[in-house]
């Protein structure tokens, strides 16, 4: 800056040793004692001292006759099963290979073959497709910059707005003679560094008004020597803006550059009186203006970068 700037419950034991056959005998009636009735009973109607050996003889036979009888009995049914289960499964194996066979005949089949090579494979590029252009090479070098520059480039509009702050735009001016729109020591700059042309306009805003001047060169190496020097655009009054940072004020002088481009402010108050440190909207006005101009130098940039991919230039 310069001046001039987040174990379940079981219960009780109650019942868990009571007779689980409510005071009977445990194994009743041919369940665990005499298997043929209570002691002291005959179960057939004889005698307790002499056995009926025939009927004892009999019952035995006839139980060993009904357990071959189900020992038959179950076998068939196994053999049944297996059988149901071989047969199933041969079923499923046949099917199986009926499906294997139709599909080998299809996918075999001349006509299917001839199908497959027909259809094309994959192909590609054997190049990488080139990067899209940067926006930087066409606002750094003359060469490449071919859009139209004027007044409407920088200063579109009637007003500037940076969020809620609005700026009215007051004179402007153009020309190709770069010193007469300088003073001190940016004159001489200015010719030395190739300019090629100075747009300026001032835009004013509660009492302060800025000059932004935009110097055009052919090269940026050229536009950031010229920033570098000391800086002092000629401040603009006209359409609304009186004369201001003339005959003695001191005012906020400010420079940039962005590509080929140099930017310059000159930035007081509108009445004469001079500009100090603890005057934050004039660092602000001048903030925002020299913002605003580097945007339209930006989107110039992307513009011409997105017509030369369209084209492939």
């Amino acid at each position: 800056m310069s001046f001039g700037q987040g174990g379940p419950q079981w219960g009780s034991g109650e019942g868990q040793n009571q007779n689980p056959w409510n005071g009977r005998d445990a194994y009743g009636p041919g369940q665990g004692g005499d298997p043929y009735g209570r002691p002291g009973e005959t179960p057939f109607g004889g005698s307790s001292d002499t056995p009926d050996w025939a009927a004892l003889a009999d019952a035995s036979a006839d139980r060993a006759r009904k357990k071959r009888l189900l020992m038959i009995g179950g076998g068939g049914l196994a053999t049944v099963a297996v059988a149901a289960v071989v047969a199933t499964a041969i079923v499923l194996s046949n099917d199986a290979d009926d499906a294997e066979g139709s599909h080998a005949t299809a996918s075999g089949s001349p006509s299917a073959s001839a199908a497959q090579d027909a259809q094309p494979g994959p192909s590609f590029a054997s190049v990488a497709p080139a990067p899209p252009p940067n926006p930087s090479d066409f606002i750094s070098d003359e060469k490449k910059d071919k859009a139209p520059l004027n007044l409407d480039t920088f200063f579109p509009g009637t007003t500037m707005t940076m969020a809620d702050r609005k700026y009215a735009k007051g004179a402007t001016h153009s020309t190709g003679a770069c010193a007469s729109a300088a003073q001190g020591a940016l004159a001489g700059a200015l010719t030395a560094n190739g300019c090629d042309q100075v747009f300026r306009a001032t835009y004013s805003k509660d009492g302060v008004a800025v000059t932004v001047g935009v110097a055009v060169f052919g090269t940026q190496a050229e536009a950031q020597r010229a920033a570098g020097t000391k800086r002092n655009i000629a401040p603009l009054a006209g359409a609304g803006v009186p004369s201001f940072c003339k005959g003695g004020p001191v005012c906020l002088f400010r420079s940039s550059y962005a590509g080929r481009y140099a930017f310059y402010t000159s930035t007081g108050f509108t009445n004469g009186t001079s500009v100090t440190e603890k005057d934050a909207k004039v660092y602000q006005a001048a903030k925002d203006i020299t913002d605003l101009t580097f945007q339209q130098v930006r989107a110039r940039g992307q513009a011409q970068a997105s017509a030369a991919a369209a084209t492939g230039g």
